[in-house]
């Protein structure tokens, strides 16, 4: 059963993110929204995790939490509020890190 896993905390505060990505099916997407865009910042060790998960066309972000962050990736894919109900229905769950 695919997953969409939210994210929305600092990945640098806790060990969220690194529990997710253990976590993590061959069909599930992961979407970071709020402080966990900072995950895709240039040169950190969160930014090779993500990397090194081979989530090619599964990584998404808020792309409002991006821009006011002003992060920038290639890695994620930038989606807005409406792209983000349409990938909550395309995953069979959606399981939000809390």
């Amino acid at each position: 059963m695919a997953t969409l896993h939210l994210l929305s905390h600092s990945p640098f505060s806790d060990e969220r993110l690194g529990s997710c990505l253990r976590l993590l099916g061959a069909d599930d997407g992961l979407l970071l929204s709020g402080d966990a865009v900072y995950a895709l910042r240039a040169g950190t060790d969160t930014l090779r995790q993500l990397q090194a998960a081979g989530l090619e066309q599964r990584l998404f972000a808020l792309e409002e939490d991006l821009h006011a962050r002003a992060i920038s990736s290639d890695l994620a894919k930038a989606v807005d509020y409406p792209a983000f109900v349409t990938l909550s229905l395309h995953y069979d769950k959606v399981n939000s890190w809390l």
